[in-house]
């Protein structure tokens, strides 16, 4: 993304460029909660309307996959676990990582104790539900690493799709099923499920360490220098809906609450969720980190005959975005 960085130069990225409200459609990895706090905190406490520009916030869900809604335009910009968006750039859809808030991984899979699942070896011929569109990447990664087919044969695994909640898990349709330590993990809890009647493993404990909830837009998009400053105006905004979160987590949980439409989540289960996503977000600041990146793409290429990915990725980020919004 160098021809980016030097054009970004050459224009400056000049905030007296920037039109009063420019409108931006931010899409979703979820439905909303206390994961996405930092925008609604944004949206909520101005920071959107201080840089000119009038947000539009839209859920996702498990039917959802955010590469096909930027693809066809139905957003500028989207919230995206890197295996699933660089699995759709090595697809053909150019879409470009321009912020990083989520500098570390909440991914885990949670089983019944009492299948004899002890280790991640042990899940050849179980069932394991988990979430499609993209993101059940990491989890073919790791199962391909491990030898073990998702073919549903007797040595392979059988994957469900997930949906909102864990139903698969408690109804016993599936051994395991994949969680968030913000999330699933807890649903599994609340429903009477103790931690001792459970098997969990974290993933990055073995070494499927994915980037999650990163901003991603369009390469072609970054080509108009109105659209790069306005991506700037959007992460520098974003980013400190993200730091008042971290500071203000009780806070900003209500704030989710208030933006929730459906009704469907709790006072206590966001509270909760807004306390695991502050780990998550500790000490990040938007910009990328190429270490976390290229451990990413490596697990992702690290798939035996099956992998994600089959090709170092060229032009996947730029730093052009926090750059500037970091030096402002």
């Amino acid at each position: 993304m160098k021809h980016l960085l030097t054009g970004a130069m050459a224009l400056g990225l000049a905030a007296g460029a920037a039109q009063a409200q420019d409108e931006v459609t931010l899409q979703l990895q979820w439905v909303t909660q206390a994961q996405f706090a930092g925008y609604y905190v944004a949206l909520e406490n101005g920071y959107y309307d201080e840089e000119g520009l009038d947000v539009t916030i839209q859920p996702g869900g498990p039917d959802i996959a955010p590469p096909q809604v930027l693809a066809g335009g139905g957003a500028d910009v989207m919230l995206n676990w890197m295996p699933s968006a660089l699995a759709a750039r090595e697809a053909g859809l150019g879409v470009v990582n321009i912020a990083q808030p989520f500098v570390r991984s909440g991914l885990m899979l949670t089983c019944w104790a009492d299948t004899g699942i002890t280790e991640p070896a042990d899940l050849a011929g179980k069932t394991v539900a988990h979430w499609f569109f993209g993101n059940e990447y990491p989890f073919l990664s790791w199962m391909s690493q491990l030898g073990i087919p998702v073919d549903g044969s007797d040595a392979g695994v059988t994957l469900l799709q997930a949906g909102f909640n864990v139903d698969p898990l408690l109804q016993r349709q599936a051994d395991c099923i994949s969680t968030m330590t913000y999330n699933e993990y807890w649903q599994v809890i609340d429903a009477g499920v103790t931690p001792e009647e459970l098997v969990t493993f974290r993933y990055s404990d073995y070494g499927v360490d994915t980037l999650e909830d990163g901003i991603w837009t369009l390469e072609e998009n970054l080509e108009d220098p109105a659209f790069l400053d306005k991506m700037v105006r959007f992460v520098r905004a974003s980013m400190r809906g993200w730091a008042w979160a971290a500071e203000n987590p009780d806070a900003a949980a209500m704030i989710v609450l208030d933006y929730d439409e459906t009704g469907a989540q709790t006072e206590e289960h966001q509270l909760r969720m807004m306390g695991e996503i502050a780990l998550l977000v500790q000490g990040g600041d938007g910009s990328l980190d190429l270490e976390s990146y290229e451990r990413t793409v490596a697990t992702l290429l690290a798939g035996g005959s099956d992998p994600v990915i089959t090709a170092e990725p060229e032009g996947a980020w730029t730093s052009v975005i926090t750059d500037a919004a970091l030096a402002n």
